[in-house]
């Protein structure tokens, strides 16, 4: 795993020890970049079973200003830790050991606005939804805010979540791609 492109590009990424976190790999991250970018011009982003924090690694090194990160895993937030270190995103991030719901709840009280949201969570929770619900109900959603979710390609979601709307939707394997946008109602 590495960094594919823009201020970190090459950089090498931790894995988390042992088979507990499955890592979102390359071809699927550059994917996601590509539909979803490729460079932003600043931004908020908040990354929700954040694993190895890949995912918003790669949009700070592309040009988002903040992460926010999330895991339950301890080996996780400690592998976050170190990736961000070695890539020279420490001071652009902050990192949570909580629960996804607990953290919308906790950065839904600091009135935190986020631009970008990934949510990839263990495939066997089938969450998705729920969550989805929940960033719009918190209020945590710029106005035209993108969710990026990575799930089991078997898996089929709801054309819409209130206003989010699927604009995307790719398989790579057993792992599928699902973006949604942020629309606001005139």
């Amino acid at each position: 795993m590495r960094v594919i492109s823009g201020s970190a590009k090459g950089r090498p990424l931790k894995a988390v020890p042992g088979m507990g976190t499955r890592p979102t790999t390359d071809k699927v991250k550059e994917a996601v970049f590509s539909m979803i970018g490729p460079y932003f011009d600043g931004g908020q982003v908040l990354d929700l079973f954040a694993g190895t924090g890949g995912l918003s690694i790669e949009a700070l090194s592309r040009g988002m200003d903040r992460a926010v990160l999330t895991d339950m895993d301890r080996k996780a937030i400690d592998t976050i830790r170190h990736n961000l270190q070695s890539t020279g995103f420490s001071d652009r991030a902050e990192i949570y050991r909580n629960d996804a719901f607990r953290a919308i709840k906790a950065l839904s009280k600091r009135e935190a606005r986020f631009d970008l949201v990934f949510v990839d969570p263990p495939y066997k929770l089938k969450i998705i939804g729920e969550l989805l619900e929940q960033l719009q109900q918190s209020g945590l959603l710029a106005g035209e805010a993108r969710v990026v979710v990575e799930h089991d390609a078997q898996d089929r979601h709801e054309e819409s979540y209130g206003m989010l709307e699927q604009v995307r939707r790719a398989e790579y394997g057993d792992t599928a791609i699902t973006i949604y946008q942020n629309r606001t109602r005139v």
